[in-house]
């Protein structure tokens, strides 16, 4: 089955599947097929629906996450409807195993006392000030911040230019006044490098999407807020835009949402807040 799983992998890449999406179904894959070979199956033709099912309980003994479970079946239901569209199956073993229910945490959304506390725990780290102003102020995703180049950055004309990150597609941010002076402090303290990069490390080297995470992590910590995330930045700069009226089919744009109804789900989020939509200008938090 190893040949075959290379064929979807390669299948996902050409249909354009995000990086980590493609790199999560590779190692699901990897694991059920190391517990296949434990039971003797080597054949995709030779897995039964039992074997699956199985395979979810060994999930569930080694106190996996229902979350966790659940995405590892949705790779391998899609494995195997990816080799009926190739011929090599009639029928999917996996079609009758369920998903696990579990309920999906609500998005974080940091107090206005939270995320000025987190400001002031970076105000003596230039770089990584520029990194959460620029998280909380446009919303962007974590990695189209580590993919930020100093010519994608136009502080005349008040927008960044981010490009097609994956499966996203490129589209103008624009910058408030605070998002252009945080940017403008860090390229004047940047170090001297060939590298075009936005954010880097002293040696120069692009600042890796996992390293920008646990650096924003840490800051969490240092400022005393539990149980945020880096991409609560973004849900936070959703919320607010919201509540200072920006409307809701140009906030979509500005932070890449592919369906609307991903943005109207932040309005649960007003807490009955009336907001009257007006002409486009985003609000500074």
């Amino acid at each position: 089955m190893q040949a075959q799983k290379a064929q979807f992998i390669k299948f996902l890449q050409k249909n354009g599947r995000a990086s980590a999406t493609i790199l999560a179904y590779a190692k699901d894959l990897d694991q059920l097929l190391v517990f296949l070979s434990g039971l003797g199956v080597l054949e995709a033709k030779d897995v039964t629906t039992d074997h699956l099912e199985q395979f979810k309980q060994s999930l569930k003994d080694n106190k996996y996450t229902l979350k966790s479970i659940s995405r590892k079946l949705n790779s391998i239901k899609s494995f195997f409807k990816f080799l009926i569209g190739e011929g090599a199956m009639t029928m999917s073993p996996a079609t009758s195993v369920s998903h696990p229910k579990y309920e999906i945490a609500p998005a974080r959304i940091l107090s206005p006392l939270e995320y000025r506390a987190l400001r002031d725990s970076v105000k003596d780290d230039v770089r990584m000030y520029g990194i959460v102003e620029l998280l909380l102020q446009t919303g962007l995703r974590i990695g189209e911040l580590a993919g930020l180049q100093l010519q994608d950055i136009s502080i005349e004309k008040s927008h960044l230019k981010i490009r097609a990150y994956e499966s996203h597609e490129a589209r103008r941010v624009p910058l408030n006044s605070t998002a252009k002076a945080a940017i403008e402090k860090y390229v004047g303290a940047r170090p001297k490098t060939k590298n075009t990069t936005l954010f880097i490390t002293k040696t120069g080297n692009p600042f890796l999407i996992r390293n920008i995470r646990t650096a924003v992590n840490r800051y969490f910590r240092i400022a005393g807020i539990e149980g945020a995330k880096v991409n609560d930045l973004r849900h936070t700069f959703v919320v607010e835009q919201l509540k200072a009226g920006i409307p809701i089919v140009e906030l979509s744009h500005m932070v890449g949402h592919k369906r609307l109804s991903t943005t109207e789900k932040y309005l649960a989020f007003l807490n009955g807040t009336k907001t009257e939509p007006k002409k486009l200008k985003i609000a500074e938090l």
